[in-house]
C-alpha cells in the first residue's frame, strides 16, 4: 500500500557560517530544501492483532542537535516497543524523541527508528508528521492494513527490522570471560563458517546446526535474525597471507560441493524456516580483483592467478545462486570499504565486478539483498569534522595525505554512494547495506573533539578525523581502534543494519610467525616493526603485538576495544 501527501511550502534558503574562514563547503542544492522534512512510514510486518512499522525521517531545513516527530493514528493502534527512539503515546497522538545517541540530524540528513503495535480491526496509516512541530511530506511505500498477514520466513524488507539478532554463545563465553566483558556480551556478533569443517564443529566447537537450534531457543515467539559468515574461497585473500584459507586456487568444485552445497542444504531444512538468515558472502574476495592485479603497482601473483582463472566469480556466483534458494536466507555481498574502493578508478569498476559476479553460476541480482561494508575493519562510521566538500585556504581535503583524492570520508557516506551506483547498474531499489561497526568507534582520548587547524589541509584533516589509524591501508590488529555503534537495525535510510560481523576480540593475525594446521599464513602487515608496503603508501603497520592466529581469541585487543568504545560502555 502506498499513499502520498505533498503539503504547499515555501522555498528555504540555508545561510551557514563556518568557524573559521580559511574553511568552506560546496553548497548543497537549495532546490532540494524546499520542503523542510519528509516522512517515510513503512508497515513491515503485520498479523491479526500486531505490526512492526519502521518510520525514517528526512530533515531539509537546519541541522538539528535534537529531534522530535509527531503523528496520530486513526484508530486503536497502540505502540507497545520500539528502538532507536524514545516513543511515547497520549491516547492517538504519538512522540518519538531521539536516543542520546542519535540527536545529531544534518541538513540533508536521515534518521530511522521502528517499533512494534497493537491494533483490533484495521490498521490505517496515519497521514500527517511533523518534526519539530513542522508538517513533513509523508511518502509512505511501505505495507499497509490490506497486505497479507506476514508468515514465518516470509521475506522482509529487511531482516533486521522488528527482530532480535542470534548471540553467538561461544563469542558471549569468551567476551563475558572477560574483565568488564559482561557489559558487552550480549551483543549479536557473526558466525564465521571459513573452513569446511566448521559446518559441522571444529573440534569441540558448535557447527552451523548447533548455532542454527540455539538460535530457535534464543527466537522464542518472535523474529530473530542469525549472522553467517560464508568465507572459504578458493585462493581466499589473495593479498593477505593472515587470512588465507584451506582450499588452493584451483579447488573450485570442492568449495561446491564440500562447502557450499553442505550449508545450502541445512539453510533449506523447514525447520529453519521461522529464522531470517543473513549471509556475508566472501569478504575481501571481489575488491581484490580490483586492486590488486597487473597492472597495480599493488598487484600480487596470487589475485593474478584468480582472476585469470575465474573461480572468485564463479564460487560468488554459486553461493548467491545455492544459498538464496531458501526464502528465508538474505544474502550481502562483501563491498570493501571507503579505504579500499572509494577512489575514482575503484569506484565503478569494484560495482560493475560485484554484477558480474552476481549473474554468475545461475545467480541473478535477485539473489542479492543488499551489500556489507567495512566487515572486519577500522574505518570510521561518520567523520563530523570536516566533509569531501571542505577546502582550506583554497585547497580541497581530497588533497591532503590521509584522503589522497579519496570520494569519500567515511563508511556511511561511502555505503549510501555504492548503494545508489549498484541500483544504477541494475541491482534492485530495494537494496539495502550493512555497515560492520564492531571496531571503528575510535573513542578513549585520543578522540577529537572538533576540526584540526586550519593551517593546512593536513593539520585540518589530521586534526579533526577520529580515524586515529596511520593510513587507511593499514587493516591488522589496529591500536587505538574501539567497539563502534551497537548492532541497531535501520539506522539511516538505506542502511539496513550497524552489525557486529567480526567478533571483537578475535585477531586479525598474528605478529609473528606461527606454525598452524589452519592454512594460515603470516602477513607483515600484522607485524608491529612492519615499515609497510605499497597498499599503505609504505607506512609503519599500526599493529598491536603479541597478537595470535587470524580468528583466535586476543585479551588484550579486547580490552583496548573496551577502553576506546564509542559510544563509551
Amino acid at each position: 500500500m502506498s499513499r502520498t501527501r505533498t503539503a504547499l511550502l515555501s522555498a528555504l534558503a540555508l545561510v551557514a557560517g563556518t568557524a573559521g574562514a580559511a574553511v568552506a563547503a560546496i553548497p548543497q542544492d537549495v532546490g532540494a530544501l524546499a520542503v523542510p522534512c519528509t516522512v517515510d512510514y513503512k508497515v513491515q510486518n503485520q498479523w491479526d492483532s500486531g505490526f512492526t512499522a519502521a518510520v525514517t525521517v528526512t530533515n531539509n531545513s537546519a541541522a538539528k542537535l535534537s529531534w522530535s516527530v509527531k503523528w496520530s493514528y486513526a484508530g486503536n493502534q497502540k505502540v507497545t516497543s520500539g528502538w532507536n527512539a524514545r516513543i511515547s503515546q497520549s491516547g492517538t497522538a504519538v512522540t518519538a524523541a531521539n536516543e542520546s545517541y542519535n540527536g545529531t540530524l544534518a541538513t540533508g540528513g536521515s534518521v530511522s527508528f521502528g517499533f512494534n503495535g497493537s491494533y483490533s480491526g484495521t490498521n490505517a496509516l496515519p497521514t500527517a508528521f511533523t518534526l519539530d512541530g513542522v508538517a513533513c511530506n509523508v511518502d509512505d511505500g511501505g505495507g499497509g492494513p490490506t497486505d497479507p498477514p506476514e508468515e514465518p520466513g516470509d521475506r522482509v524488507d529487511n531482516p533486521y527490522a522488528g527482530a532480535k539478532v542470534y548471540v553467538n554463545p561461544e563469542w558471549s563465553a569468551k567476551a563475558a570471560a572477560e574483565p568488564g566483558g559482561s557489559r558487552i556480551a550480549d551483543q549479536p556478533t557473526g558466525v564465521w563458517l571459513d573452513r569446511i569443517a566448521a559446518i559441522e564443529g571444529v573440534g569441540s566447537g558448535m557447527g552451523l546446526r548447533d548455532h542454527l537450534d540455539e538460535a530457535l531457543e534464543q527466537k522464542g515467539s518472535g523474529e530473530l535474525a542469525v549472522q553467517l559468515v560464508v568465507y572459504n574461497l578458493p585462493g581466499r585473500d589473495c593479498a593477505a597471507l593472515a587470512s588465507n584459507g584451506e582450499l588452493g586456487a584451483t579447488e573450485i568444485d570442492k568449495y561446491k560441493t564440500q562447502y557450499i552445497d553442505p550449508i545450502a542444504a541445512i539453510l533449506k531444512d523447514s525447520k529453519y524456516a521461522g529464522l531470517r538468515i543473513v549471509t556475508t558472502v566472501e569478504i575481501d574476495s571481489l575488491p581484490n580483483l580490483v586492486t590488486n592485479v597487473t597492472p597495480r603497482a599493488t598487484a600480487t601473483a596470487n589475485c593474478d592467478t584468480m582472476k585469470a582463472n575465474g573461480n572468485y566469480i564463479k564460487g560468488v556466483g554459486y553461493a548467491l545462486n545455492k544459498l538464496g534458494d531458501a526464502p528465508n536466507v538474505y544474502n550481502y555481498v562483501d563491498a570493501g570499504h571507503h579505504g579500499w574502493l572509494g577512489w575514482d578508478d575503484n569506484f565503478a569498476p569494484s560495482a560493475a565486478l560485484f554484477k558480474q559476479a552476481a549473474t554468475a553460476e545461475g545467480a541473478t541480482v535477485a539473489d542479492v539483498h543488499g551489500f556489507i561494508v567495512n566487515t572486519a575493519n577500522y574505518s570510521a562510521l561518520k567523520e563530523n569534522h570536516f566533509t569531501i566538500n571542505d577546502t582550506v585556504n583554497g585547497a580541497s581535503v581530497r588533497t591532503s595525505k590521509w584522503i589522497d583524492w579519496n570520494r569519500y570520508t567515511d563508511e556511511q557516506s561511502y555505503a549510501l554512494a555504492m548503494r545508489n551506483q549498484l541500483v544504477s547498474i541494475g541491482f534492485g531499489s530495494g537494496i539495502g547495506m550493512l555497515i560492520d561497526t564492531s571496531r571503528n568507534g575510535w573513542g578513549g582520548t585520543a578522540r577529537p573533539t572538533g576540526p584540526g587547524a586550519t593551517t593546512s589541509v593536513d593539520t585540518y584533516v589530521d586534526g579533526g578525523r577520529y580515524d586515529r589509524r596511520i593510513h587507511l591501508g593499514n587493516w591488522c590488529n589496529q591500536s587505538g581502534a574501539g567497539l563502534g555503534e551497537r548492532p541497531q537495525a535501520a539506522p539511516v535510510a538505506g542502511i539496513d543494519a550497524y552489525v557486529w560481523i567480526k567478533p571483537p576480540g578475535e585477531s586479525d593475525g598474528s605478529s609473528t610467525a606461527i606454525p598452524n594446521d589452519e592454512g594460515k599464513g603470516f602477513d607483515r602487515m600484522c607485524d608491529p616493526t612492519y615499515t609497510g608496503n605499497p597498499r599503505n603508501n609504505n607506512n609503519m603497520s599500526g599493529a598491536l603485538a603479541n597478537a595470535p592466529l587470524s580468528g583466535h581469541w586476543f585479551s588484550a585487543q579486547f580490552q583496548e576495544l573496551m577502553k576506546n568504545a564509542y559510544p563509551a560502555l
